[in-house]
């Protein structure tokens, strides 16, 4: 082989060994700040048929309804304390900070935060759904599905 055809395979080689390099490190780089939309029922149940759970101190999205009678203020400070439901699952939310003009019982909200244990969350942002006309098909079908009719499909 000629030595100006070798030159330009190492060059072609070090180029895509570079570009490989640096794929690599920016995809680790943003898996830290990936956060994944659960429902409650997938928390304390795992997703699909993987039945993969977050672990605790993973961030994550939840999105469900607030539960009537579970919004607990604090008086001196801004800390809330609510619990989000679906058909499946309740899950607990601590949050500081004020909440959207339209976060209120019985609508949906999406809390994004940190998983402190499989039923307790601390959020960051939470969310507060404006209009429930419209709901994509999996989170309707996640939210209004009885645990009963769930286990008859899996079977």
């Amino acid at each position: 082989m000629l030595a100006r055809r070798k030159n330009r395979l190492y060059l072609v080689l070090a180029v895509l060994a570079g570009l490989g390099l640096a794929v690599g490190l920016m995809l680790y780089a943003l898996r830290a700040n990936i956060d994944l939309f659960y429902t409650p029922g997938e928390v304390l149940y795992g997703k699909n048929e993987t039945h993969e759970k977050p672990q605790p101190g993973q961030h994550l999205r939840v999105g469900g309804y607030v539960q009537p009678g579970s919004i607990k203020r604090d008086a001196k400070t801004l800390d809330v304390t609510f619990r989000l439901y679906d058909a499946r699952g309740v899950i607990s939310v601590s949050y500081r900070g004020i909440l959207p003009d339209l976060f209120r019982e019985g609508q949906g909200a999406v809390a994004q935060g940190v998983l402190d244990s499989q039923q307790h969350m601390t959020a960051i942002q939470v969310l507060a759904k404006h209009d429930e006309n419209y709901t994509p098909p999996e989170v309707h079908n996640a939210m209004t599905t009885t645990p009963a009719a769930q286990k008859d499909t899996r079977s």
